[in-house]
């Protein structure tokens, strides 16, 4: 099947398409013709950190629900399980969230850059609220399961987010509020699991999945309130359909007519906007490679957060509180790497901007990445062996630590670097990232299990840390090489910043 190039900027239901010659007439130049009020890069500051908060929040609520089961995971499955435990299960609750945010995104995306990112944003945070209502009152194993995975499924903040930053902000501008969107997940990741094991100790663990739904029923109410449509293309189209209606009216066109040509212009654009992340996927080797190394970095947050209970637990005595206190370290390195993106992001690039005779290019983003990619195997390789040799536990927490500094060096300037290469593609770009990296999330931690059963944790995790170092000369090489290998990918912005 061959894919029609479609720049997203412009509208998919044009004036020109239409059969009537009055609609023909229409000056597509005075439809885009957009307004600072409407030009949301040219919205009021406080505007657009009130944004910004917003996909803080949302982005602090989708990880706190994912997360916090952690350290009582295993305490639901033997619930809902007639007390009987099992392993695998204990660790699919966890990780099975990541399977929905795999599917969920090649739909979400495509509806957004079609119908805007205001409708898809809110009707996926009210389905996202039943979804997790539906865990509350899980009653098996299986249901909880599937609550997981559906809660996944509608979550917008992992690729909207980045896309919405870029909607609003300029090149130049976009490393701070990207920083900020990236430090909630850690934010939400670490205080769940603390809150959840202190309430299934006090009181059960239902209470913290109906935490979660007051948590996600509070974002959908304030988004609803408080967002507007982002996404120039659907501005654009919104403004086109004003004037249609209003030249409709002068001329008594047939309506039933219009209807149907309507229709199938958007059927097609939709069909066509649903397989764009598929395609950007296949015509861009600068994504598929880069989402290797991001994949991988975010596989082993679950790798930790799937492993550390049992460590603590077994080897140095925690109780279920405590388990999810000790992941507050993970964050602390967390924010210490978000920190650095923040003071340097947007930093190096004007500087290598200005170094290149003022042509800015999305490979600056990468100096970071690189940092995190060669960092990030070390950093895996010493948690194993304090847990292996049952080093003093500030050792342990001190690598986990360091893995969250690691990995957020790594995901951070990824984000920002296919923000500024896709333009206007980038929330379809997200969505081939997104995807591979769930999947990794998802399934790289079952196969962890095993190989640290039959290696032991210091072996296994180095195992794992191998295979981490041997992704990460691929920023090295898209630093290099990146302006002429994204020329092959019609997706890709041709044009650098100037």
């Amino acid at each position: 099947m061959t894919l029609r190039t479609v720049d997203e900027r412009e509208p998919l239901l044009r004036a020109s398409d239409l059969s009537n010659d009055l609609h023909k007439t229409i000056s597509i130049s005075k439809v885009e013709e957009v307004g600072d009020y409407e030009n949301p890069q040219k919205w009021p500051s406080s505007f657009k950190w009130l944004v910004t908060s917003l996909l803080f929040f949302m982005a602090f609520t989708v990880t706190f629900n994912c997360i916090s089961p952690m350290p009582i995971a295993s305490r639901i499955i033997e619930d809902l399980n007639d007390g009987q435990p099992n392993r695998y299960a204990t660790v699919l609750l966890v990780t099975i969230w990541e399977f929905g945010e795999a599917a969920g995104p090649l739909v979400i995306a495509p509806l957004s850059e079609m119908y805007g990112r205001y409708p898809v944003i809110n009707i996926c945070s009210v389905l996202f609220v039943m979804a997790t209502a539906l865990g509350a009152v899980a009653q098996t194993a299986p249901v909880m399961i599937v609550s997981r995975a559906l809660s996944g499924l509608v979550v917008t903040s992992n690729v909207l987010g980045p896309a919405i930053v870029g909607d609003i902000f300029e090149p130049e501008q976009r490393g701070s509020p990207m920083s900020l969107v990236m430090l909630a997940p850690l934010i939400g990741g670490s205080i769940g699991p603390a809150l959840s094991g202190y309430i299934a100790e006090s009181l059960h663990w239902r209470w913290v999945v109906w935490m979660n739904v007051v948590l996600t029923s509070s974002c959908a109410v304030l988004f609803i309130i408080c967002l507007k449509e982002t996404y120039h293309a659907a501005i654009i189209k919104k403004k086109e359909r004003l004037l249609h209606k209003a030249s409709r009216q002068a001329t008594r066109l047939e309506a039933n007519d219009e209807v149907v040509e309507i229709k199938s212009e958007s059927q097609n654009g939709l069909m066509e906007s649903i397989v764009r992340p598929a395609a950007i996927l296949s015509s861009s080797g600068i994504l598929v490679a880069l989402a290797l190394p991001g994949a991988i970095a975010y596989a082993h947050y679950y790798n930790i957060t799937t492993t550390m209970p049992d460590i603590l637990q077994n080897i140095y005595g925690l109780s279920a509180p405590q388990i999810g206190a000790s992941l507050f370290s993970f964050s602390i390195g967390s924010i210490a790497s978000v920190m650095l993106c923040n003071l340097t992001l947007d930093k190096i690039y004007a500087s290598m901007k200005a170094a290149n005779g003022g042509i800015g290019l999305p490979e600056f983003r990468l100096p970071i990445c690189i940092f995190g990619a060669l960092a990030l195997p070390l950093t895996i390789a010493l948690y194993g062996w304090a847990a292996e040799l049952q080093l003093p536990l500030s050792m342990v927490l001190t690598s986990v630590g360091l893995i969250g500094m690691a990995m957020l060096a790594v995901e951070i300037p990824l984000a920002a670097y296919i923000v500024d290469a896709f333009g206007d593609y980038s929330a379809s770009a997200m969505t081939g990232l997104v995807v591979i990296r769930c999947l990794a999330g998802t399934f790289l931690p079952l196969g962890a299990a095993p190989l640290i059963d039959t290696f032991s944790y210091g072996w296994g995790f180095t195992i794992l840390s191998l295979i981490t170092l041997a992704l990460a000369p691929i920023p090295i090489l898209v630093m290099q090489h990146g302006h002429e290998w994204r020329q092959r990918s019609v997706y890709t912005r041709l044009e650098p910043d100037q």
